[in-house]
């Protein structure tokens, strides 16, 4: 296995900095990919590319939205000869002293999507253990699983030969709905997941880009789609089923 660390950031100068220093710790090469961010973090990431060797920068000329961030890293990570790439967010929310235990697991099961299962402190927001729940039961019924145990946790070790297989097929959405839909999609392609307990941040004064209307109207049109697409594949596998019984 070739891990590296893959970050996407979108106006968060305040936190990458700290997140970096951290991460820097594992010795894995770092990819940032910039979607688009004001002038100020601009400059914080420069800042952490000039004292960080193994720090690389892709960025979007604008902000095309997370998943499209997290596309253009995964794909970049590939081309550069890594199998796997670790995720986790630029607002320091994620528990960098996890990170290992998200890369052991990997290299437990290479061929593995690693999820984090956040524990939810106290102090987390009521509408993120909400959203949390719902989603959890919407990619239960699309995976007809229930070995997804938190789809919306950004802290991930992603296999990237198969991701890409699902990505060269289909359009997943470009925003925050890519986290669960990309999880689906794995898991409807055979790969199966190994969920990690992590511990998860939430800050007084942190910085969310989830806008409450429009990523809840995209999520709920992409869990749509997904389950459209499930029930048209219905018929075929109840006669192959049916026929596997003859």
């Amino acid at each position: 296995m070739k891990a590296c660390v893959l970050i996407p950031i979108y106006d968060h100068g305040a936190t990458i900095g700290a997140v970096v220093d951290e991460v820097a710790a594992l010795g894995l090469p770092v990819l940032i990919v910039d979607d688009g961010s004001h002038e100020e973090t601009q400059r914080a990431i420069e800042a952490v590319r000039a004292r960080h060797v193994l720090v690389s920068v892709l960025r979007h000329a604008r902000n095309r939205g997370r998943g499209a961030a997290l596309e253009t890293g995964y794909r970049e990570a590939a081309r550069r000869g890594f199998s796997h790439a670790l995720q986790l967010d630029a607002d320091a929310q994620h528990d960098v002293a996890d990170a290992k235990r998200f890369l052991a697991a990997a290299e437990r099961d290479p061929g593995a999507l690693v999820l984090g299962a956040r524990d939810f402190p106290a102090e987390a927001p009521r509408a993120r253990r909400w959203g949390r729940w719902v989603s959890i039961v919407q990619v239960w019924i699309e995976t007809g699983s229930r070995a997804v145990q938190d789809p919306l946790c950004g802290y991930r070790c992603i296999p990237l030969a198969p991701t890409l297989a699902v990505l060269d097929r289909v359009a997943c959405g470009s925003h925050m709905e890519f986290d669960p839909e990309i999880i689906v999609r794995l898991v409807w392609s055979g790969v199966p997941v190994v969920n990690v307990p992590t511990h998860v941040r939430y800050y007084a004064d942190g910085i969310s880009h989830f806008d409450m209307l429009r990523d809840n109207l995209r999520m709920i049109a992409r869990h749509a789609r997904l389950v459209l697409i499930l029930l048209a594949r219905l018929p075929g596998r109840l006669a192959a089923r049916l026929r596997g019984g003859a």
